[in-house]
């Protein structure tokens, strides 16, 4: 698979998908900083979004620290059945902006370990996007991995890629960085803000 650094690179981010793994198998906390700069790969960064489900309307922090690492926030609210059954995902949304976004991109990375985007990876594929996959692969489907160019696992270095509780020593109050969980989904718990990483960000080129 080729990579070079002239190839234009539009990041989508399954927030709750990869928080829900982190919390659920290590409780610790996503870098997504870190998953960032690798998704990137020092090639030219067109967009990324981070797609999140609020849960009580005081996710600023977390959307302002998301902010701070190159991306936009798209934020929903989780819907509660009459039966008590709720759903929060993001899945339609990410697949459009995917596609639309994608006219302009060389190279769509999605940050999710969903089998439901396989559909998307060979759409893009078929109209001549490279799409790479960069999830856990604890919680990674099979065919989505064999569906894109190329699978980033996260779990080979999780000291990068996760913040874990005995690393928040000097962390700011839990009350500037921290937001609440809203009640458990189909999908999962959207992510809380992790510590922004040491270095330069990509560099975004909008």
């Amino acid at each position: 698979m080729i990579k070079h650094e002239h190839q234009r690179v539009g990041v989508f981010i399954d927030v709750q998908n990869m928080y829900y793994t982190a919390k659920k198998i290590w409780n610790s906390r996503v870098d997504f900083g870190n998953i960032l700069e690798t998704a990137v790969a020092g090639r030219q960064y067109i967009r990324g979004i981070a797609y999140v489900v609020e849960a009580t309307g005081d996710e600023k922090p977390f959307f302002e620290a998301l902010h701070q690492r190159g991306l936009e926030t798209k934020m929903r609210e989780v819907t509660v059945f009459a039966s008590g059954a709720k759903k929060a995902d993001w899945d339609v949304g990410m697949a459009v902006d995917a596609i639309r976004i994608g006219e302009i991109l060389d190279v769509v990375v999605l940050v999710t370990g969903d089998g439901d985007f396989v559909e998307l990876v060979e759409y893009l594929r078929h109209h001549g996007r490279q799409v790479e996959v960069i999830a856990f692969k604890e919680t990674t489907s099979a065919k989505l991995i064999d569906a894109a160019d190329d699978y980033t696992n996260l779990s080979d270095d999780l000291g990068r890629f996760l913040i874990r509780p005995h690393r928040r020593q000097n962390a700011e109050p839990e009350a500037k960085t921290s937001v609440a969980v809203p009640p458990e989904t189909e999908k999962g718990h959207p992510a809380q803000p992790a510590r922004a990483p040491k270095g330069n960000h990509p560099r975004n080129s909008r």
